[in-house]
């Protein structure tokens, strides 16, 4: 419900910002119109007036329609959180394994499994969970031990991909209603045609393929992301094996004393 009604507030920031950006436009728009009826420029030595950055994006913005224009934002914004999110509890899944195998096994000697236990549960991170989960069968036997491993390691794999699956949908859904954006814009460019017999059809065009250049760009951008998170997740799954494989080992040595 918590992530429900977060979405909902960025839906309307974004809605708000939207038709603030509008109102801007229209009163910037207004006070060029009078400021060029008051005087006559010379068109031939007038200055190249530069635009700023953030007043070209948001005409551009404008230009392609607020509609969905602001599908295509809440798509990137609703993106970039979820990969913001993914990407913190990455960071610290990360774990030293070299450490904390070295931590268990002094733990083993000192004081058996129960200390070995007590160093996994002041550890954050997967790797720690499935020492934990390993150990806590230790009486059961090393291959009791091996299989919870194995299982407990895909449990951590199907929590480090939680939200892949939405930032995929993101990346597909941005360039999908920008190229819808262009097909309805150029569908009212030819019936503005159809009804004024006006062939000049190329700013119409520009304002449609304003939409698809948006969406694009989103998913480019959560593409990015999204490569990223993947390979993090390779790089954690790769420890979380290779320290699987060191535990078992220990615990063999251990059990063998």
């Amino acid at each position: 419900m918590k992530k429900f009604f977060m979405f909902l507030a960025v839906i309307g920031l974004t809605a708000i910002s939207a038709q603030y950006a509008a109102a801007q436009d229209a009163e910037a728009a207004s006070e060029t119109t009078v400021a060029a009826a008051a005087e006559t420029v010379d068109p031939f030595n007038a200055p190249a007036e530069e635009v700023p950055f953030h007043q070209a994006l948001k005409t551009k913005f404008i230009e392609g329609g607020a509609g969905f224009m602001s599908l295509v934002i809440i798509c990137l914004i609703l993106g970039l959180a979820l990969c913001i999110e993914r990407i913190l509890y990455l960071s610290l899944s990360k774990t030293n394994t070299k450490k904390l195998l070295a931590a268990i096994e002094e733990a083993l000697q000192n004081g058996g499994v129960e200390a070995a236990k007590e160093v996994c549960r002041n550890t954050r991170g997967p790797v720690a969970s499935i020492f934990y989960q390993g150990l806590l069968r230790m009486d059961q036997g090393i291959e009791v031990v091996e299989k919870t491993v194995v299982s407990y390691g895909s449990v951590q794999m199907s929590q480090m991909e939680s939200g892949l699956s939405w930032i995929s949908l993101f990346i597909a859904i941005a360039p999908s209603l920008g190229f819808l954006g262009t097909v309805i814009g150029m569908i009212q460019a030819f019936d503005a045609i159809q009804a004024a017999g006006d062939i000049s059809v190329a700013g119409g065009m520009k304002v449609a393929l304003i939409t698809t250049v948006g969406g694009l760009i989103v998913a480019v951008i959560l593409q990015i992301f999204y490569n990223y998170i993947l390979s993090k997740i390779d790089g954690l799954t790769i420890d979380m094996e290779d320290a699987s494989i060191s535990l078992v080992d220990t615990l063999v040595k251990y059990q063998n004393k």
